[in-house]
């Protein structure tokens, strides 16, 4: 009787022994069985976040170069950019991390040198040349949240692009309204409309 036990237990803790084995060679270390590997963006997701990233920290930006200016209406837009693209941005970053994205941490060449520019001009020539960049760029922005709005693979950074589709839309808004002002009253009469 006694080897009886003796080889239950015997098989018990192997077969124990074997399991914990096979559970660990399925399971890759330091994770538990059941978590799941993180989402893969297409292609065509990451380009849309590297572009509205670099593109909402070029905003923050020359919004920061804005906030100089004398005209109250690029000071307030200024204001505006660096507020709601910063918002924007965070929800990109947190958004992209969860679904296995990543968001680059600096301006492209293009952005980087257009954002020199525009620190290199003063008075009534950097509030043309600003609110003609930015009705440009929102213009451009516009056409590019809303595309990714309908065709994005991953839900949420549909979802995304259509929220803030809205906010890219009242900036353009304000935009060329405040290039259409600055042209009535020919004090800043931006070039290139």
């Amino acid at each position: 009787m006694n080897k009886r036990i003796l080889r239950a237990v015997s098989f018990a803790v192997g077969v124990s022994l074997s399991a914990g084995a096979f559970a660990q060679a399925s399971t890759p270390r330091g994770a538990e069985p059941a978590q799941r590997a993180p989402v893969r963006l297409s292609a065509s997701d990451q380009k849309f976040i590297n572009e509205a990233a670099v593109g909402g920290q070029f905003e923050v930006e020359a919004g920061k170069i804005a906030e100089r200016s004398a005209n109250p209406q690029i000071k307030e837009f200024g204001d505006r950019m660096v507020k709601d693209h910063s918002a924007a941005n965070a929800d990109l970053k947190q958004l992209a991390s969860t679904q296995g994205g990543t968001v680059p941490q600096r301006l492209d060449v293009k952005h980087t040198q257009l954002r020199d520019h525009l620190a290199s001009l003063k008075g009534a020539e950097f509030d043309r040349e600003y609110i003609r960049q930015m009705v440009k760029d929102h213009d451009q922005d516009a056409q590019v949240f809303a595309n990714a709005a309908k065709t994005l693979s991953d839900p949420q950074l549909k979802r995304f692009a259509a929220d803030t589709l809205q906010v890219v839309q009242s900036h353009e808004k304000m935009a060329h309204d405040i290039a259409a002002s600055m042209a009535a009253t020919g004090s800043s009469t931006p070039r290139g409309r």
